[in-house]
């Protein structure tokens, strides 16, 4: 885990729109220490004003409040304006509070930065609102303290996070003791570093003691292995580099991971689907949803680092029982070329099939493999349901642009590991023919007996979803477990550190 400097600023963008477009006209009626961050929206709200100055003082104290509230959202207060509001007045000030009130609102509403920019695969949809509508009224009921807070996520994720980010900030103040590196600690070890283990423990709230003698005895392996299952380590109970690592994150990189992933909830749009998956690539599951209440929770596989799972939002639509695994070609050519050119019986052992560019099938025994090459392929691989097959006894289909989805796994030990990055993109399941059950809830006639019956038979049957249920792919290093409390968890992809440097980044104009 990287440790990252607290921020000095936070506003780089606004919101992707034409609502927030540059307007030159705008732009030069400020300074270039105050240039406007929204100048299209501000210009044309003032227009509308027919230049009355809306903002007394009243209503700039209150803003001014709101825009400090800002902090607790992770986000920097002195970036809209604070300082400019009270050096200017009359109109220049109504345009600086007008600017700073909608760049605000428009982070507050759907992120600081545009989720495409750092997620390139991002699908889900905006949280928009009318917010022209929504200043001319806190204006006018002089609401204007409580109008960018109404703007954030509704989520019960995000508020979980903002009262960890508000917990965190205050013991940030406390002093922390830091486990010195070296050597693993193991039970019935004894010295200085035990006794640094335990006062670590301890400030944690894993270790109830107060006097603390070095020596790792059964109370201080059991608060190491509790701490271990909070942080999604292997609870061996043994301090290697990766647990000292995790007993020293300070609290500054804290607030910067919440920081990060409270942004990541302000990409999402409220209404996630009433039935719904949500599979948290960082966290190795994938859990679902219904009417807001969490109903089951399965361990995934995900993609190697060099082989991301992305990040997209789609739909389930069908289900296969007894899949064939269609081999992508880059996979063909990639592993399963080499493995054909050492063992070339490993085809019709592994139960894999070749087809020509005709579509005919090939013998496998037939073909010099080491004739063929990746640029050179001339052939289709197609793997036939059994136990070898390297979708197992289902896929959960939600077709996309990058042949992504859920699916079962014949190296079913893998999910005894903490890390599971070990898939070539797509999502192994941990017991996906429960998860399938629960998906065809509304589809008549299938229910778990059917799909295991089927299953049976060895035949691929293909089941179309009578309503199509969400899947939201998502990456969050920080997340809410309900009364198991928050959970920090590794940066597998290192995509933390673009998200914070765009956030830490000083306010310009998009």
């Amino acid at each position: 885990m990287k440790q990252f400097l607290l921020p000095a600023a936070l506003l780089s963008c606004v919101m992707a729109s034409p609502q927030f477009a540059p307007d030159a006209a705008a732009q030069s009626a400020a300074t270039p220490a105050t240039a406007l961050l929204a100048p299209k929206a501000t210009s044309g709200f003032l227009a509308s004003r027919q230049g009355q100055v809306v903002w007394d003082d009243d209503r700039i104290a209150a803003l001014r409040l709101a825009l400090e509230g800002l902090a607790a959202h992770g986000l920097t207060p002195s970036d809209y304006h604070l300082d400019a509001l009270s050096l200017s007045a009359g109109l220049d000030r109504d345009r600086m509070a007008t600017d700073a009130w909608f760049s605000a609102a428009a982070h507050m509403l759907s992120g600081k930065l545009d989720a495409v920019s750092v997620e390139p695969d991002w699908t889900a949809v905006k949280r928009s609102a009318d917010l022209q509508s929504i200043l001319a009224q806190a204006l006018e009921t002089r609401n204007v303290g409580d109008s960018l807070n109404a703007l954030a996520p509704k989520q019960a994720g995000y508020a979980a996070l903002m009262a960890e980010y508000k917990s965190v900030t205050l013991q940030a103040a406390m002093p922390q003791t830091t486990v010195t590196p070296g050597e693993a600690l193991k039970p019935g070890m004894s010295g200085p570093r035990i006794k640094l283990l335990q006062q670590r423990l301890a400030e944690l709230g894993h270790l109830d003691r107060t006097v603390f003698e070095g020596v790792m005895d059964s109370e201080t392996v059991t608060a190491l292995k509790n701490f271990q299952a909070a942080s999604d380590l292997d609870d061996d109970g043994v301090a290697g580099a990766a647990t000292v690592r995790a007993l020293n994150r300070g609290f500054i990189e804290k607030m910067n991971q919440l920081r990060v992933n409270l942004e990541r909830w302000r990409w999402l749009p409220d209404d996630l689907g009433r039935r719904h998956l949500r599979a948290n690539i960082a966290g190795f599951n994938v859990t679902a949803w219904e009417d807001g209440v969490q109903q089951r929770s399965h361990l995934t596989i995900v993609g190697k680092p060099y082989r991301k799972t992305p990040v997209f939002s789609d739909k389930v639509s069908y289900i296969v029982l007894n899949p064939w695994w269609e081999t992508p070609r880059s996979l063909a050519t990639r592993d399963k070329l080499p493995t054909f050119r050492k063992d070339p019986a490993a085809v019709e052992r592994l139960g894999f099939q070749i087809l020509d560019r005709d579509g005919s099938v090939v013998k496998g025994s037939s073909i010099d493999w080491n004739a063929v090459s990746p640029s050179n392929f001339p052939y289709r691989i197609r793997q036939a349901p059994g136990p070898l097959n390297a979708l197992g006894q289902v896929k959960i289909m939600f077709p996309n642009k990058h042949n992504v989805y859920l699916h079962d796994t014949p190296t079913r030990g893998l999910f005894a590991q903490r890390q599971r990055a070990f898939s070539s993109g797509c999502l192994r399941t941990e017991k996906p023919l429960e998860l399938s059950a629960w998906l065809l809830e509304g589809t008549p006639d299938w229910n778990l007996d059917r799909i295991n019956k089927t299953v049976a038979t060895g035949k691929e049957t293909r089941v179309n979803l009578s309503e199509k249920v969400d899947v939201h792919i998502l990456y969050f290093t920080v997340v809410s477990e309900g009364k198991a409390g928050i959970r920090y968890l590794d940066d597998i992809y290192d995509r933390d550190s673009a998200v914070l440097a765009g956030l830490n980044a000083k306010p310009r104009t998009r």
